[in-house]
């Protein structure tokens, strides 16, 4: 106990202090900062430990780092939190505004991009002389498609994007990452060997399904159920709890009956921070919570972030894995370009899409935590290590130079795309 009390606090300190220096020093997003300043700190304990072997620098921060399991502390902990706290602020009405763009970006664009990346990944791997089979280029497919939300929605609180777009940048981020587990999972069990000699195509199939409506069905269930008790009094700090209650609950119930959380952690934060905030909550009550859950998400971000900075120091440096690494990042792009204009250009015989809206949201589909987290949930083998170092090169990539760049692209085609 006491050492798991350590920790935080160094985590909280070393959040606080990376917050500061980026606040009146650096003055990056908050969340862009802290991944900057803890990649120059680990960039910076690498090069004492290569000029002072004996200082062992890296042996201490990486020891630090095996006391935190990143894939359970994100995908079983914080993430239902954070995915809560975004659902909380998105426009219902205008989320189902877009429903088919969402939708198909969310599905079929998740889908699309995992074949892309895995063949592109597989001819990088052997051209560079990796041995990597199909099946985990799939698997690497699968966790690099999905945009996290986490960091979508981090870089929409500093960037004015037009209304539309912003809809369906905030609310795919919400749903291609359940999606994008679930397809994880059965190709994953099918790449490691581990229950994957009973998934056939259709059994696959039906697993998605199931995860997907289930985890929605429990989602609108529980939060209806909640609805129901804040309509049912007025009392801001009971109100307030019955909102981390649902959270957890939720996940909580969704990992027992194999359902996916985060859908519905979503589903649930979409209608208390919509119907119960207009009919279940006073004024006072929608302050109370919209401030906890800021707050919530703001701490959580900030750990969440500084410790992607941080997981440079777990990765191999083999220059063939660099290289690999390197060629990942503009597979990753043409393989988002692919599953946005392909549904995009589907449904433009339906409905109206101006042309700007492609390379925004091309561009606006950053990867986080969510794809380190999946790429470390897989088992201690050669394969992990190469698909890992690959996943960070595109979420370092993603955070910081999409991230910042951002703002630039809506510019550049805000009047084609408003």
């Amino acid at each position: 106990m006491e050492a798991a009390l350590d920790l935080i606090a160094v985590l909280l300190g070393l959040a606080a202090l990376f917050g500061y220096i980026n606040h009146v020093f650096l003055k990056l997003p908050h969340t862009i900062g802290l991944v900057v300043i803890a990649l120059a700190v680990s960039i910076g304990v690498l090069a004492a430990d290569a000029l002072a072997p004996g200082l062992a620098l890296g042996d201490s921060v990486r020891g630090a780092l095996d006391q935190i399991d990143f894939t359970e502390a994100l995908m079983k902990g914080m993430l239902a939190f954070l995915l809560f706290a975004g659902a909380l602020h998105v426009d219902l009405s205008n989320l189902a505004s877009h429903k088919w763009a969402i939708g198909s970006m969310a599905t079929i664009g998740v889908v699309i991009s995992t074949a892309i990346i895995g063949g592109g990944s597989w001819a990088i791997f052997q051209a560079v002389g990796l041995d990597v089979s199909f099946a985990y280029c799939l698997v690497f497919g699968a966790l690099i498609s999905p945009t996290d939300p986490v960091a979508v929605l981090s870089i929409l609180k500093h960037v004015a994007v037009p209304k539309s777009l912003e809809a369906k940048i905030a609310g795919e981020s919400l749903f291609n990452d359940g999606v994008g587990v679930v397809v994880f999972t059965i190709l994953a069990a099918i790449a490691t060997g581990v229950g994957g000699a009973e998934i056939s195509p259709s059994s696959a199939a039906l697993l998605f399904l199931a995860e997907a409506v289930g985890g929605a069905v429990l989602g609108l269930a529980a939060g209806w159920i909640a609805f129901l008790a804040m309509r049912s009094l007025d009392e801001h700090n009971i109100e307030v709890i019955i909102t981390l209650a649902l959270v957890t609950v939720i996940y909580a119930i969704a990992h027992k009956i194999h359902v996916s959380g985060l859908i519905a952690v979503v589903i649930a934060g979409l209608l208390i921070g919509n119907h119960g905030a207009r009919l279940a909550m006073s004024e006072k009550t929608r302050e109370h919570i919209n401030s906890f859950w800021s707050l919530i998400d703001e701490i959580l971000n900030s750990v969440l972030f500084m410790l992607i900075g941080f997981e440079v120091i777990a990765l191999s440096f083999a220059p063939n894995i660099v290289v690999a690494a390197v060629l990942a990042i503009p597979l990753a792009l043409i393989s988002r370009f692919v599953a946005v204009a392909t549904p995009v250009s589907i449904l433009r015989l339906r409905l109206a899409f101006s042309p700007g809206v492609i390379p925004i949201l091309t561009w606006g589909g950053l990867r986080g935590g969510i794809s380190v987290a999946l790429a470390l949930s897989l088992p201690p083998t050669p394969e992990r290590e190469i698909l890992l170092v690959a996943c960070y090169a595109v979420v370092i990539f993603s955070i910081i130079v999409q991230g910042l760049t951002m703002a630039w692209v809506v510019r550049r085609y805000a009047d084609e795309a408003s």
